[in-house]
């Protein structure tokens, strides 16, 4: 059985970043759990929200295709109007890592808050975007959404195929700029 993780608010005015200035990202997660930092916004037009944040987990990190690290820089996009978000990841040094990306419901932008709800399916993108590998479908699976929310359920599937699609046909530079 597992807690339904809490509903996003209703879509308010939409609230703009202030480039320059730090927010706190909120990644509401399944069984009531959220991760939260502070990033640095790039820019904001009010659909596409781009913040900088240092990596924000335990010391090391090693999933095996990358490892995310102390002194990793995540250059972080979210959308108002898309099921995802993606994350270029950086080593301290500057080199590109790949892409980290998340499936989650439209972000929500508030007064020094960025929030997302994240739907457990994920990808990840190579340097060289030799590499796109899906992530997380048994878990999806396991969530219970797809039962309690078929809607949702579809949208997240979707979304997770499109930023497949834009990976491997080379559009993916295309979405982040």
């Amino acid at each position: 059985m597992t807690d339904t993780p809490p509903e996003p608010p209703p879509a308010p005015a939409a609230v703009l970043l202030e480039p320059g200035t730090e927010v706190t990202v909120v990644l509401v997660k399944s069984r009531g759990r959220q991760v939260t930092y502070p990033a640095a916004v790039g820019r904001d037009d009010g659909v596409h929200a781009v913040v900088r944040a240092p990596w924000a987990g335990p010391p090391v990190r090693d999933f095996g295709f990358v490892r995310f690290e102390s002194g990793d820089v995540f250059t972080e996009h979210y959308w108002r109007d898309r099921w995802f978000s993606v994350k270029e990841v950086r080593g301290a040094g500057g080199a590109l890592k790949g892409w980290y990306c998340d499936i989650t419901r439209p972000a929500v932008a508030g007064e020094g808050t960025l929030t997302t709800w994240d739907l457990e399916l994920d990808l990840w993108v190579s340097p060289d975007r030799s590499t796109v590998l899906r992530l997380d479908e048994d878990e999806f699976d396991e969530s219970g959404l797809p039962e309690r929310e078929p809607e949702a359920a579809g949208r997240a599937r979707r979304a997770l195929d499109e930023l497949e699609h834009l990976a491997r046909s080379g559009d993916f530079a295309a979405l982040l700029a």
